[in-house]
Order: structure tokens, then C-alpha cells, then sequence
């Protein structure tokens, strides 16, 4: 990997010469301010770029760079945004501090096998790496002290190609660190820090790299360098690739190598919170510290890991939890439990669980809190996991739940934060959790939320038909291909947006259960639907890839007429404008298979309806003015279950949906939806953010652990 930076500071005026630290810290990218910033210096490469300011000032000019940076207006600019970044950095207003003294000195460490910042660091799959960037951007806002661990993939989760026959290709593009917002980390000589961690019979060396997110620090590891051997240098190249043997070296790698770099520079949190299982090796890492380091019993250094360690899981789904066979973990780990004080026996016990060593298991039986992420969610996990605890009724496994959320800042679109400030605070994002301010949202004049909708749909086109344009020059797009991406759409007549990962069990293709019914819909003269689809399948996941298949051949279909659109490589740029664009977001999985779906929390504060089976977050979001919800009720099988949802699809569809929308008023203003969009904001802004989501895990989680952790060693 080519990891020398540009000397950015060479190019960039005195005057001005903070801009190198403003690009290398992830803060621009939820501050608005910032983004504008970087945008008065060249819009044209702000856009070519991806939005990316490290690359952006590369690529300038010097002269020219020069040459906006003493503009009087750019200045000025400059000027607020750096006060605004002190003012976060410096912790002066933050929740945080005056009220949890408990871990103002020592960090929360959560650990995630992927994280989504930004798509110019395309290290995150879906809607766990999402959660985990809005989880780092939170505790940024409210200044809870905390850091990070994962990789750096140097050929991310992979870049999708759909073929002219529908069929997903995986393209992995090398990643270049020196065009990102990511810096090397450095020993006190000056050389790149490289941390050694043992897997199996072997030593692998991790370089670490540093991500500034607001107040909150990332770290990276990374194996492609020089110091291993070609095999191991693929260790970190793909975000969820290769088989179980890769898959649980890489496990390692994250659970004890992710302590060791931490202990390497001297980080030593009080708190770790494992997101998902993946990371669970760490609980391992912990134990033996404590035994083979500060000579305690194994009774005794579990107890400790136990009452400082948060475990979310984030899947009912079996096949989302991670089991290696007994082989593979012996393979890997036979010289490992003699340290802990431990039999074979007793080690693999740790994590047996239907023949098998499970590593939800491992994380459930050695964490003092563990949580799902819906209400809904928590239920379903307790009676999943009831088996550990088998003397414990269902209500009483120790499983609880906090709903995630979503980094409000890092979702709204522009439109619709000029009306937030206008109507409700200019400085609506600091009290964005508190219900009784969007109150206010009701009083906002219809017109004007509808206009700001409409703005940003026709941003949304404009971005589809821009990727079409660009696909069409670079890879040689047929005319059907370019009709497929959406250029047909019609910006006035209704769009239903679903966009998410393609697994059979989301149910992507529900819509086409009755294609009469649904060309009605579509070929309604005066009130037609649309439909636009993003997602990617796993790579392995054949069925999944069949899913978008059958939409793409659905897009294709000139009987169709252009009302299906498809879009190509589903990223974070790509699903910013989604979820600010669409009418309605449409959600449909097969009840109770989806854990929490962000998603939809992030079109609701846009204003824009769901559309959902009542699973996950909607279950709890729901309240009958703000959305539709279908609830049919547990049938005997998959088919009949399928038949049923998608029929109450259609009917609410037909004969609410579709009606609401287009009943309007003599200035073109659909009042009664404007209420729902209205309710769907008011209700969805305070109760599914992860301000309220961060705050909950301080209070209920975090400080209570933290309070045991320092009892327990005092």
C-alpha cells in the first residue's frame, strides 16, 4: 500500500493554514459550515472529488488556491468555521462532563469490524459500520470520551457492477490512505508505529492508522505492509471476504490486536463496548491480562472484564452470528488457555453453543450489560438466547435493548435544516432530542415544507441522472442501462424509494407478487408510482444477487415503462440523497428478521413516510398519523406470509397511499400529506437520534459499568 501523504502545508497559505486540519478531521463532514467552506474554493472539484477535502486540496492548484484564499468572503468563512471547530474540539458547551464525572479521565473503547464516516473511506458494508460513524459522531457531539478500534481495509467491502443481464459483479479498487482524511500513527521516534500480534504460529505486524472524528479518535489496523509475509498482508484487504479460517484470524486480529494497539499507545479505556460479536476475541485478550499479567485467579479477572463490558447484538438472524468450529479454535488458541489458567475444556466451554463456538455466545456469557437494538429486537433475543440461562423466565434473560439512531446532523438535508432553523431554533441541532421542540414542526406553513421536499427530490434526480451521464461515458453504458439507472423517472409523480442490503429476508422483490396490480399502479394516467432500488448483496450470497436480478429485469422491461429504476454501486453519497428524496420508504422484511433498520429513521426526519412492516424501529415508531404499517399477522408459512404482505402492500398502496398524495389543494399542495410528513418528523427526530441513543447507553450502560469497574478495583 502507498502510504506517503502530500505536505499539504507547503501549498496552503499562512493565512489560511488550519484549512490542512479542518480536511483531516472528520468533523466537516456533519457541519455544514465546513462543507461550505470547501465548496467556495472550488465547487466543480468539491463534486469530481466525492466530496473528499484531502483529495480536493491535492488537486488544486497552488495559484489558485492562493487566489480564493485571500477572497475577503472565503476569509470570513473561514474564520466562523474554525471558531465553531474550537468551540466543539474545546468542549465548552458539550452534555457530557458536568454530569458523569466517572469517565472524564478514562475513554469508552468500542470496537466494530466496520465504521461509516464518509464514502471517501469506504470501510463499512452497511448499516452496523453506519451505526458504529454515527455512534463515534455522537459521543463527538456531547463530548463523552471515546475511542475506536477497527481496519483498514485496503480494498473495502467491494465497488458493485451490475452486467446488462442484471447479474452483480464485486469490483475491489485498491485503496489510497494518502488521498483520505487518515493519518499514520507515529512512535515518539518519529517511525510508523507497527503493534505484533500472534495468530497461531505466527507473528503479524499491524501498522495503525488515526481517524479524527470531532473529539472522537478511530484507530486502523492495517497488515498490508512489508514486515509480513504476502499471505498475511491480506489479512485486512476485504471488509467481510474469504472463508471461516480468514474470517477468524481476522477476529483476532481485531479482538487482540485492537487491545494491544491501544495498550501500544498507552490508551487504557475504563469501558468496551463490542458491536456485534466480531470483535469478541477481546474478552479473551482482557482475561489474560489480568491473569497471566496482574496474577489474578480466572474467577477474578472475569468478574472484572464482566462488569466493564457493553455487548450489542444486532441480528435475529442465525446465520449474522459468527461459529468457527472447535478445530479452527484449537488451531488457534492451544497455547492460549494454559495463560488464562484454563483446560481445553473449560476454554472452549467459553463459546460452545450448539456445536460450535459461537461468538455472540462468548460475548453474551463474559459481558455485564448486553442490549439488542429495538425493543421489539430485545424480545426476540431473549427468547433466542434463553437456552444460557436456562432457570431464568424469558423476561428475565439479561438481555435489554436500546433502539438505535441515526446522527441527525450527518442526514438532513439542507432544505429541510433551513426550515428546522426558521421555524423551530437557529440552533435546533443542539436541543434536537428534546420532544417538546419539534412541537413547533406543526406550525410550519404547508407550502414551504412541501417546497423544501420538492427541492430536494429534484436534487435526487439530478443525482441520478448525473451517475447515469457519468456511467454512460466511463463504462460504455447501453441506452437499456441508462434507462435502468432512472433517467425515465418523472420528478412530479410519486417515488417510492427502497434501498438497503439485498437479503432474501428484506423481501426486496415483494412488490412483484401481482404484476397486474402493480401495473395499474405504475400506469395510472393521472396518478402513476414509481420505484427506486439501491443495494448490494454479499458477495457470497447468491440468492441475494437473484433479488436484483429480478429488479433490474423488472427496470429493463420496456413494458414498464421506465417507472422502476435501479441504482448502481449503493453508497453513503448515494443513500444521503435517497432518503432526502423519495416520497415514501418502503420497508418490507419478513417479520421478525429486522433487528432495528435505520434506514427509515433517516428518510422520517426528511419527513418522508415509511411505508413498513411493523418490525424493528417501527414498531416502535409507528403511531398511525405519521406512516402506513402492514400487519397481517403470522401465517403458517413463508409463501402464504409473502402473499399476505404483499396484498396489504398493494391495498394500502391503492387506496390510501397513492390518493393522499395526489389530492391537492388549488396551489398544488398535498395538505394531507404534508401532516403526515409533518407527524413523521415530530415524532421520528427525538426518539430516534443517537443523541437520545448515546445518552441512553452513557446513562444506563456506560456509568453504571464504570461506577462497578472502579468499585471492584478498589
Amino acid at each position: 500500500m502507498y502510504v506517503e501523504h502530500a505536505l499539504l502545508s507547503d501549498k496552503i497559505p499562512s493565512r489560511v493554514a488550519r484549512l490542512e486540519e479542518l480536511a483531516y478531521n472528520f468533523w466537516w463532514s456533519w457541519h455544514r459550515e465546513s462543507r461550505d467552506l470547501f465548496k467556495m474554493l472550488d465547487y466543480s472539484l468539491w463534486r469530481s472529488t466525492g466530496h473528499n477535502p484531502v483529495r480536493m486540496l491535492q488537486e488544486m492548484a497552488g495559484d489558485h488556491l492562493a487566489e480564493v484564499c485571500a477572497d475577503p468572503l472565503f476569509l470570513r468563512q473561514y474564520d466562523a468555521t474554525l471558531m465553531a471547530l474550537d468551540r466543539d474540539m474545546g468542549n465548552g458547551h458539550l452534555w457530557f462532563p458536568e454530569q458523569y464525572p466517572e469517565l472524564v479521565e478514562r475513554q469508552v473503547a468500542y470496537f466494530s469490524a466496520e465504521f461509516g464516516l464518509h464514502q471517501s473511506l469506504p470501510i463499512y458494508s452497511g448499516g452496523l459500520g453506519v451505526l458504529a460513524g454515527d455512534h463515534c459522531k455522537e459521543a463527538s457531539d456531547i463530548g463523552l470520551p471515546f475511542v475506536a478500534v477497527g481496519f483498514l481495509y485496503e480494498m473495502g467491502y467491494f465497488r458493485q457492477h451490475i452486467t446488462a443481464d442484471g447479474w452483480q459483479e464485486a469490483i475491489y479498487p485498491r485503496f489510497i490512505p494518502r488521498e483520505v482524511a487518515i493519518r499514520e500513527v507515529l512512535t515518539g521516534e518519529g517511525e510508523s508505529l507497527y503493534v505484533p500480534i500472534e495468530v497461531g504460529d505466527r507473528t503479524i505486524h499491524l501498522q495503525v492508522w488515526h481517524v479524527q472524528v470531532g473529539r472522537s479518535d478511530l484507530y486502523l489496523m492495517d497488515a498490508d505492509n512489508e514486515m509480513n509475509a504476502p499471505w498475511d498482508r491480506e489479512l485486512t484487504a476485504r471488509l467481510y471476504g474469504g472463508d471461516q479460517e480468514m474470517r477468524i484470524q481476522q477476529e483476532i486480529v481485531l479482538g487482540l490486536g485492537g487491545l494491544r494497539v491501544l495498550r501500544a499507545m498507552g490508551v487504557r479505556p475504563l469501558i468496551f463496548h463490542l458491536n456485534e460479536g466480531h470483535s469478541a476475541f477481546l474478552l479473551l485478550e482482557r482475561l489474560r491480562e489480568l491473569v497471566e499479567g496482574e496474577g489474578w485467579s480466572f474467577a477474578e479477572a472475569r468478574q472484572a472484564v464482566r462488569a466493564s463490558t457493553v455487548f450489542t447484538t444486532h441480528t435475529p438472524v442465525p446465520a449474522g452470528h459468527d461459529v468457527f468450529p472447535y478445530y479452527l479454535v484449537e488451531k488457534y488458541f492451544y497455547n492460549y488457555w494454559p495463560r488464562l489458567g484454563l483446560s481445553r475444556e473449560e476454554f472452549l466451554e467459553l463459546g460452545s453453543y450448539d456445536e460450535g463456538f459461537n461468538m455472540t455466545v462468548l460475548s453474551l456469557r463474559m459481558s455485564g450489560r448486553s442490549n439488542g437494538v429495538s425493543k421489539l429486537h430485545g424480545e426476540v433475543s431473549r427468547q433466542m438466547w434463553q437456552s444460557l440461562w436456562p432457570n431464568e423466565p424469558i423476561e428475565q434473560v439479561p438481555i435489554s435493548h436500546v433502539t438505535n439512531g441515526i446522527h441527525v446532523p450527518a442526514w438532513i438535508g439542507e432544505a429541510m435544516n433551513k426550515i428546522y432553523r426558521k421555524y423551530l431554533k437557529p440552533d435546533w441541532v443542539e436541543y434536537h432530542d428534546d420532544p417538546v421542540l419539534w412541537e413547533r414542526i406543526l406550525d410550519v406553513p404547508d407550502a414551504e415544507l412541501w417546497a423544501a421536499h420538492l427541492h430536494l427530490k429534484r436534487k435526487l434526480m439530478g443525482i441520478i441522472r448525473e451517475r447515469a451521464r457519468r456511467r454512460r461515458v466511463e463504462n460504455g453504458l447501453t441506452a437499456e442501462q441508462v434507462l435502468c439507472a432512472g433517467t425515465f423517472l418523472d420528478p412530479d409523480a410519486l417515488i417510492i424509494g427502497f434501498a438497503r442490503r439485498f437479503a432474501t429476508y428484506k423481501r426486496a422483490t415483494i412488490i412483484f407478487h401481482d404484476w397486474d396490480r402493480l401495473s395499474r399502479l405504475l400506469h395510472d394516467r393521472y396518478r402513476p408510482v414509481q420505484f427506486i432500488f439501491a443495494g448490494k448483496a454479499h458477495p457470497a450470497d447468491e440468492g441475494g444477487k437473484r433479488l436484483i436480478q429480478q429488479v433490474y429485469n423488472a427496470a429493463r422491461d420496456p413494458a414498464l415503462g421506465g417507472r422502476i429504476a435501479f441504482i448502481d454501486d449503493y453508497d453513503l453519497q448515494v443513500a444521503r440523497y435517497l432518503v432526502q428524496g423519495v416520497d415514501v420508504w418502503l420497508n418490507m422484511p419478513r417479520c421478525p428478521h429486522e433487528a432495528s433498520g435505520t434506514s427509515g429513521q433517516k428518510a422520517a426526519v426528511n419527513g418522508i413516510p415509511n411505508l413498513s412492516v411493523l418490525d424493528g424501529w417501527w414498531a416502535e415508531g409507528y403511531n398511525g398519523a405519521n406512516g402506513w404499517a402492514i400487519s397481517t399477522g403470522q401465517c403458517e408459512d413463508d409463501w402464504s406470509q409473502d402473499a399476505a404482505d404483499a396484498d396489504a402492500l398493494y391495498h394500502l398502496l391503492e387506496e390510501e397511499v397513492v390518493p393522499l398524495f395526489y389530492k391537492r389543494d388549488a396551489d398544488d399542495v398535498p395538505r394531507g400529506w404534508v401532516q403526515v410528513m409533518k407527524e413523521a418528523i415530530r415524532t421520528a427526530v427525538p426518539a430516534f437520534c443517537t443523541r437520545r441513543m448515546v445518552k441512553e447507553y452513557t446513562e444506563r450502560f456506560y456509568v453504571p459499568a464504570a461506577r462497578e469497574a472502579q468499585a471492584g478495583s478498589e
